[in-house]
């Protein structure tokens, strides 16, 4: 694909659309020439910085969780995960396998190179879970008469 023409190409406001590979060919009446490719790597903060969830719809406690961090920087950017202002792991790839109920909370993804930083947005785990110590409670005098008023409580 043609870019430009004559002896100087300049580009001006540069991104990293620029990035590639650039050569130039010279024709006068004799013939044409290229010259060698000269590789364009522009460099850049991070940028399009959000997080996939493996599956939808329901989680379950005792499911396992993939969380993916996509991000896109050059030079490659460091991620870091956060659940509630702490970090609780590194790489793009967060796997919580035979998550719980503490699981639950927001997470969100932090992604880092030597150009800058940025953050997707929140993630939300609900996870839900069955009844836990189910118990009763009953109230009114230690012994019941026929005739009696009595309020039982079921306390999850």
């Amino acid at each position: 694909m043609i870019v430009g023409s004559g002896r100087i190409f300049n580009i001006s406001k540069i991104s990293s659309d620029d990035s590639g590979e650039y050569k130039c060919k010279s024709i006068n009446k004799h013939g044409e020439k290229y010259s060698d490719n000269v590789t364009l790597n522009v460099m850049y903060p991070p940028k399009n910085v959000s997080v996939l969830m493996s599956g939808s719809g329901v989680i379950v406690e005792g499911d396992s969780v993939i969380l993916n961090c996509i991000s896109d920087s050059n030079p490659p950017a460091e991620i870091s995960w956060i659940k509630g202002g702490m970090i609780v792991g590194s790489g793009r790839i967060f796997n919580i396998s035979k998550i719980s109920s503490d699981d639950s909370g927001e997470y969100k993804c932090k992604s880092i190179n030597k150009h800058g930083e940025k953050y997707s947005d929140n993630v939300t785990l609900n996870v839900m879970y069955p009844p836990r110590s189910v118990s009763v409670l009953m109230s009114g005098s230690g012994v019941i008469v026929e005739g009696d008023s009595v309020t039982q409580t079921l306390l999850l």
